[in-house]
């Protein structure tokens, strides 16, 4: 699964493949699915965070992490792209609680099945 966001007027690719998790662990040192399932991001809804002012949501969100997790989907999208922090300083703003939304389709067929 493939999507493009507008991040700070910029169009960025985010794709879902099976090499995810391995690129996520060999770039962070840690475990893509362990992270992913102990932020909650699959489970929650964040798609009405401007309207409803959710403020608890977003507390649960570990930044950092969610950091980490929007880079590996760049990445696996455009191998190109530089290593996190020199992709994170090419944007003036990451708005995170625009994008968390966006993201949770794919983060979710990231960890689902296929099988019926």
């Amino acid at each position: 699964m493939e999507i493009t966001l507008t991040i700070d007027d910029q169009p960025v690719k985010f794709k879902s493949s099976g090499a995810v998790p391995k690129r996520y662990k060999m770039q962070f040192g840690r475990d893509f699915f362990k992270d992913l399932i102990g932020m909650g991001i699959v489970n929650k809804d964040y798609s009405d965070l401007h309207e409803n002012n959710q403020l608890e949501a977003i507390k649960q969100i570990d930044f950092d992490m969610f950091y980490d997790i929007a880079w590996t989907l760049a990445k696996t999208a455009d191998e190109k792209i530089p290593d996190p922090m020199t992709w994170l300083d090419s944007f003036e703003t990451f708005p995170i609680v625009d994008i968390v939304a966006e993201l949770q389709d794919i983060l979710a067929a990231t960890i689902s099945s296929k099988k019926n």
